[in-house]
């Protein structure tokens, strides 16, 4: 969708080395297919196309507008990405964010340098994936989390489940039982098929 100071780029598909495709939106400053630019990556379950979009259309045409690429991927097993997740910042969802920046670091629209940010699951994911040192990872904004998840985490303290894992559980259940939304002909549907 283009608008005078950024594109967007919807739906766009991220082959993995093992065959699963992770989809993005992406915010393009105009400039960047001319002069490229930094990215920031977010990295989240919470359905991009639905889940997080309005939050989304706030977020992401303000870094572009200040000249970044804004990369919003769903992980493995939400929304359109395929695969099955295995856990929360399992060491599959971390790896799948190092392969993720290094294709978002290869795109000619890209400076070579990448943030990653979010805030609970996105901030830890990227404090997490920033430890395992991926050369075009410059950045993280990391917002309402921890580096000690044993004895400061949301779902833990110290070490003992809290009774917001039921609640927890309950919802992040419900975001992968959705059918993923197709785009066909300019209208959303919903497709059991896939």
């Amino acid at each position: 969708m283009p608008h005078n100071r950024y594109s967007t780029l919807e739906n766009v598909a991220i082959l993995l080395q093992d065959g699963v495709r992770l989809y993005a939106r992406i915010w393009l400053p105009t400039e960047a297919q001319q002069t490229p630019v930094p990215a920031v990556l977010e990295f989240l379950p919470y359905r991009r196309r639905d889940g997080t979009a309005a939050r989304d259309e706030s977020t992401y045409p303000a870094f572009a507008e200040s000249g970044y690429a804004g990369v919003r991927v769903d992980i493995r097993g939400h929304g359109d990405s395929q695969g099955l997740i295995e856990d929360e910042y399992s060491s599959r969802e971390l790896a799948d964010a190092v392969e993720v920046i290094g294709w978002i670091a290869d795109q000619p629209w890209c400076t070579g340098s990448v943030g990653m940010m979010g805030i609970s699951w996105g901030g830890f994911n990227s404090l997490q994936v920033a430890a395992l040192h991926p050369p075009a990872l410059k950045t993280v904004i990391s917002l309402s989390t921890s580096i000690d998840r044993y004895n400061d985490d949301i779902h833990y303290k110290n070490g003992c489940h809290l009774a917001a894992n039921f609640y927890w559980s309950a919802t992040m259940l419900a975001y992968v039982l959705l059918y993923p939304k197709i785009w066909r002909s300019g209208i959303y549907l919903f497709d059991a098929s896939i």
